[in-house]
């Protein structure tokens, strides 16, 4: 009982709850959003207009829509209504970041470790974001494979697991991967690789290691259909695994990098490989290679102002993004960050002072745009008919410093509600006095011990790739 009241008043310390979503049964099967400003993405703005939500999808857009008599009927008169925000780099919800024992880490996978109860994704709700590409960290030249979900906070982990999302693997280049700022215990070896040229080594042997597992599955299934007898089957390799699909065009290649020197080297060892890099994230020397990254056919996610952290981030300027737009290439912004997640709306904003993207262009960088890079655009990424109801219904123009979301939905799902929320704060407030003065929590008698203190939440950016490169939360 005593560690049940201490756990109950620490987590409620750090963090409001989100309200319980509604559940498939009780929630309205038709949502109703009338005469607001819809930011389409894909095809302009339209002034007082109505967005219908019916089972999950986005029914209908357009001028006095009409919806069934049991119908939610929102009036957003004033109000801007977006799609939800898409972040292509998260590390949210994640128990373990890096597996950084080995080089090659391909056989790791975030969808073991996802914490469908981490508070950072109610407040990305309350930012509008719905959808995250959760990677593995850079700690390894090829990381462990990704995980794209939807944000159903309050829902069994399951429910967060985007149907039909293409899978993908992260990969590394530069100084997470060889260790630079991560030298080993007194008395251990360093692991392999050390240098950049041991970084494009250490791909290409896995790689040539992969078409030589596919060679000899491809050569016993011909074999197999030829009604060849008695056949021992190659031996499963869970490493070769993810990347014989890379090669075979199934899983996408989401490359942590900086410096311009190594975009072009695994631009150049994709090619000889024969498969396309998905997307280059961070990505800070990209504007001086942009058009050899379009050529490619990369996708870029970077950070709009985030560097000088270390050496090989140097070189970045604010103008990248937009450099990479105007070049051709499918721009873009992320988040690496627990806190950053919940202002990207600001970030992509950004772009319009530095580089002078137009609204449209900034908006589809983190909405549109990103949902390509992961290959779910036909789903989400814009307001248009057929696609999932995931939107934000903004109380200003997203752009500005001083809008706010009062709404997110997820599937045609309301999972954040600034009403309620307000609500529930003073619900919060009267059970946190409450548990003060449960026995355990009361200040201790003359001469006792106090009761320990809560820990801290994570700092803003101990989760980023270069900044947090550790495991478990706990060590």
């Amino acid at each position: 009982m005593k560690r049940q009241a201490m756990l109950l008043i620490a987590s409620m310390l750090f963090f409001v709850p989100a309200a319980p979503a509604q559940t498939q049964s009780s929630a309205p099967t038709e949502t109703l959003i009338r005469n607001a400003t819809v930011l389409t993405v894909s095809r302009g703005t339209l002034r007082n207009s109505d967005v219908l939500i019916r089972n999950g999808k986005i029914a209908a857009i357009g001028q006095n829509l009409r919806a069934g008599a049991n119908a939610r009927v929102i009036d957003a008169t004033g109000k801007y209504v977006m799609p939800g925000i898409i972040d292509c780099h998260s590390h949210s919800m994640i128990d373990a970041v890096n597996e950084g024992t080995l080089s090659v880490t391909s056989m790791a996978r975030i969808r073991d470790v996802l914490n469908p109860t981490d508070v950072d994704l109610y407040r990305e709700l309350a930012g509008g974001v719905t959808t995250l590409n959760i990677l593995h960290g850079s700690a390894n030249a090829i990381g462990g494979q990704n995980t794209v979900v939807k944000i159903k906070y309050g829902r069994p982990v399951e429910e967060f697991i985007f149907p039909g999302a293409p899978p993908g693997i992260k990969f590394a280049l530069g100084e997470n991967p060889k260790r630079s700022n991560f030298p080993p215990l007194p008395g251990q070896p360093r692991r392999y690789p050390a240098t950049r040229m041991g970084v494009e080594e250490t791909i290409r042997d896995a790689f040539t290691r992969a078409r030589n597992y596919k060679a000899a599955w491809d050569e016993y299934r011909a074999r197999l259909a030829r009604g060849e007898k008695n056949l021992i089957p190659p031996r499963r390799d869970l490493q070769l695994e993810p990347l014989v699909e890379i090669l075979e065009g199934k899983r996408l290649v989401h490359a942590h990098c900086y410096r311009a020197d190594e975009i072009l080297m695994l631009i150049r060892l994709a090619e000889e490989f024969g498969f396309k890099v998905r997307t280059f994230q961070h990505v800070l020397e990209g504007y001086k290679v942009a058009s050899e990254i379009a050529r490619h056919g990369a996708g870029a996610s970077a950070f709009a102002d985030f560097w000088a952290y270390k050496i090989e981030a140097y070189d970045a300027i604010p103008y990248n993004a937009a450099i990479m737009v105007r070049h051709g290439v499918n721009v873009s912004i992320n988040s690496d960050s627990d806190e950053r997640a919940r202002r990207l709306n600001i970030e992509a904003a950004k772009m319009m002072k530095y580089g002078g993207l137009t609204e449209e262009e900034a908006l589809k960088l983190i909405t549109l745009n990103p949902a390509w890079q992961l290959g779910i655009d036909d789903r989400v990424g814009s307001i248009d008919v057929g696609k999932d109801a995931d939107l934000a219904i903004w109380s200003g123009h997203p752009f500005s410093v001083y809008s706010r979301v009062e709404m997110t939905f997820v599937d045609g799902e309301v999972f954040f509600d600034r009403q309620q929320d307000l609500v529930r704060r003073a619900e919060l407030e009267r059970e946190r006095a409450q548990l003060e003065q449960a026995e355990p929590n009361r200040p201790p008698a003359q001469g006792g011990a106090p009761p320990p203190a809560p820990r801290p939440r994570r700092t803003a950016y101990e989760h980023a790739d270069d900044i947090w490169d550790g495991g478990d939360h706990d060590q």
